[in-house]
C-alpha cells in the first residue's frame, strides 16, 4: 500500500495537537496546516466532512534529498492527513518509500525509509497519547 492510516478515538483537534507534539520531537515542523472544509466553505462550496492537510518539513532532510535529485522535491513537503470518516478520527500519510520508489532506483531508498519510521512513529505516538 502507499499510505499509512490509523484510527483514533481522539477528537481532530486533540489528534493535531498530539501530533505537531509528536513531529517536533523529531525535528518536523509544519510549515502550512489546511482545514479543507473551512476553505471549500469559503469558496461557496458545501463540504461536511472534517478534513486537515499538514505538510510537514525536517529541513535537514530535504536538503539532503533535493541535493540528490531535484524531482524528489515534488513530494515535498511530506503531508499528513487528520480527517474523520464515519465518525471515527483517522490519521494517515502517503508513504515516503513509495514515493521516491517512483523517481529513484535506490540511493535515496534510506533516508525515505528512515523518513517514513519517523513519521509513522509520530502518527503511532498520537494514536497511543
Amino acid at each position: 500500500m502507499f499510505h499509512y492510516t490509523v484510527e483514533t478515538n481522539q477528537s481532530i483537534e486533540e489528534a493535531i495537537a498530539s501530533l505537531e507534539n509528536n513531529l517536533k520531537e523529531e525535528k518536523f515542523g509544519v510549515l502550512w496546516h489546511l482545514n479543507m472544509q473551512e476553505k471549500l466553505k469559503e469558496k461557496g462550496i458545501d463540504f461536511d466532512q472534517k478534513y486537515h492537510i499538514l505538510e510537514v518539513c525536517n529541513p535537514v532532510e530535504a536538503k539532503r534529498v533535493l541535493s540528490e535529485n531535484a524531482i524528489v522535491g515534488y513530494f515535498l513537503p511530506c503531508k499528513i492527513t487528520v480527517y474523520e470518516d464515519q465518525g471515527t478520527t483517522k490519521i494517515g500519510l502517503p508513504k515516503p518509500t513509495a514515493l521516491i520508489g517512483m523517481v529513484d532506483s535506490g540511493a535515496l531508498q534510506g533516508i525515505a525509509e528512515d523518513v517514513e519510521k519517523r513519521l509513522v512513529s509520530c502518527v503511532d505516538k498520537t494514536v497511543l497519547s
